[in-house]
């Protein structure tokens, strides 16, 4: 059979189940290779990227250090049990426990996504303190498996429902759209610990193992805290014994101008976990990251994790070639000039476009929020609503004109590529004007 678009997205409609989708309405474009900042389907049509994959493909598409090293391992050996020592993999914790925001150093250990890493942060929490209880934050996201499910604060957790025990959900700040109902940076801040520090009274914090959070909330919306609030958590944990973990699956490896958000806000939680940017996305991997006076812990008691493809060398090598990179590249820190380029340029559409009621982000990640009022602030579809078919069809307008981005209910994404060029994103920017206007039109009527 001719392998053409037409014939090639039949077979995936007849034996592909995709993602978070009604099967029947899916339609996704039949992507076939990709480079630097574009997509290309089947048919030869490029995409630019504007959302890095899932925030993921922080050095672009087909960086060719990355795709040696995955040849040049696979030639040498492919899979390693994780109770055998390895060379990628001690080379790459090492780098690892470079990056990290200790000055003690850190100590990895390896899974194969971030939900894996998640939970097996946990795992590690509660087998450290005695403790059952973890505290994560509504209107957060931690992973799809049953356990990450049950950290994740909204509602593609309720499919994974009981869940796992011991699972606490709180309100973190949002200052766009406050639960503490202010308008003040300082107040949404200390409101916001101090709601914190009731739900702990009420669950007692010396059953509390672990807070974790999304030091920059992801496809939730994008949302930077204000200020203060991370070293308000820090304070809280240290006050309480209680271990604080940052999920870094999105905000690590360049994303915000650092290579963790950790340094760019200069707060150290006690085990970072990570995936996505770590090997560009190129190899599936993940981890967690653990401060070496933790870590220590198990060297005299059992570390009750593990998994068949924990440290798997392809992988290894990715990441190691990936890091690098970002290194020679100085990708690190070009998240802050992307930064001021989306920052000037959506403010510029928000003014433009009444439907845009609200534009944040740091670094290389980005949300546009649509509303129906800016006055009110009403959304523009519901938050846990169904899918509405103007969010769809600004997607797909989007993809009209060559240009890929994704989001969640009214807030879409903007996080692409750390090496993308100005005249890129400019095209990508052009493309959202347009596809802001048609939506607008369309709605108003």
């Amino acid at each position: 059979m001719l392998a053409t678009s037409e014939n090639l997205q039949q077979l995936h409609a007849d034996h592909v189940l995709t993602p978070w989708s009604i099967q029947k309405a899916s339609h996704p474009p039949m992507i076939v290779r990709a480079q630097g900042v574009y997509y290309e389907d089947a048919d030869g049509k490029r995409y630019l990227d504007l959302s890095s994959g899932l925030i993921a493909v922080n050095l672009g598409h087909g960086n060719p250090a990355v795709v040696k090293a995955i040849q040049d391992q696979a030639a040498k050996l492919c899979y390693a049990p994780p109770s055998f020592a390895n060379d990628v993999r001690a080379e790459l914790a090492k780098e690892l426990s470079t990056l990290s925001p200790w000055d003690e150093g850190a100590r990895s250990f390896f899974t194969t996504s971030g939900a894996d890493a998640n939970e097996d942060a946990i795992k590690m929490a509660r087998m450290r303190s005695g403790r059952l209880k973890i505290l994560t934050a509504y209107r957060s996201f931690h992973g799809s498996t049953i356990g990450a499910s049950t950290l994740t604060g909204e509602n593609r957790r309720w499919a994974a429902e009981p869940g796992i025990p011991g699972i606490v959900h709180f309100f973190s700040p949002y200052p766009y759209r406050s639960p503490f109902h202010t308008d003040d940076a300082h107040e949404e801040s200390k409101r916001a610990l101090e709601h914190l520090e009731l739900i702990l009274m009420h669950e007692d914090p010396t059953r509390v193992a672990a807070i974790m959070i999304e030091p920059v909330v992801g496809s939730n919306g994008v949302i930077v805290y204000p200020a203060g609030y991370l070293e308000g958590l820090r304070r809280l944990c240290d006050r309480h014994g209680i271990l604080l973990i940052f999920d870094e699956v999105m905000t690590g490896f360049g994303r915000v101008g650092a290579a963790f958000a950790a340094q760019r806000f200069g707060v150290a939680p006690d085990m970072i976990t990570f995936a996505k940017g770590v090997t560009s996305a190129y190899i599936p991997l993940g981890g967690v990251l653990v401060r070496e006076s933790l870590a220590a812990h198990f060297d005299s008691n059992m570390l009750w994790c593990g998994h068949t493809y924990a440290g798997h060398p392809l992988a290894m090598a990715a990441a190691l070639a990936a890091l690098r990179a970002y290194r020679d590249e100085h990708l690190f820190e070009r998240a802050n000039q992307i930064e001021t380029w989306l920052r000037d340029a959506l403010g510029t559409l928000k003014q433009k476009h009444a439907i845009i009621g609200d534009v944040r982000g740091v670094g290389a990640m980005f949300a546009i929020e649509l509303v129906k009022d800016r006055t009110s602030k009403e959304p523009l579809v519901p938050w846990h609503g169904a899918a509405a078919a103007v969010m769809k069809n600004f997607f797909s307008g989007l993809l009209r004109r060559g240009v890929y981005a994704f989001g969640r209910f009214n807030v879409i994404m903007v996080a692409p590529p750390l090496i993308i060029h100005k005249s890129e994103l400019d095209a990508g920017i052009a493309a959202l004007d347009e596809t802001l206007a048609e939506i607008a039109t369309v709605s108003a009527s």
